[in-house]
């Protein structure tokens, strides 16, 4: 699966998951394979105890409320295997 992604995507890789992220806290099943990763690179490069703090909060909010929550397939991108393989192909990322 590596091989599917930029060096530049590579990066979110180098720190270990977390329960939540920028990705959930923005969109969560709306946003796309590109704001995706942009949003873990951001972290990534602006890691601190008091974002992570927000990032908590937050979730936890975004949670309470139900929003950005898609419906799988329809909201929501496809697969990400399934999405890069399209788009290495000579599709596009629509």
């Amino acid at each position: 699966m590596s091989t599917y992604y930029t060096n530049e995507e590579r990066v979110r890789h180098s720190i270990r998951p977390g329960l939540s992220g920028l990705a959930q806290i923005n969109g969560r099943n709306e946003t796309t394979w590109e704001q995706r990763f942009l949003y873990d690179i951001k972290y990534v490069n602006d890691i601190s105890f008091t974002g992570d703090i927000k990032i908590i909060l937050l979730t936890i909010l975004k949670a309470v409320k139900r929003s950005d929550i898609g419906e799988r397939g329809l909201d929501s991108p496809p697969d990400f295997d399934k999405y890069r393989e399209k788009v290495r192909i000579g599709g596009t990322s629509d």
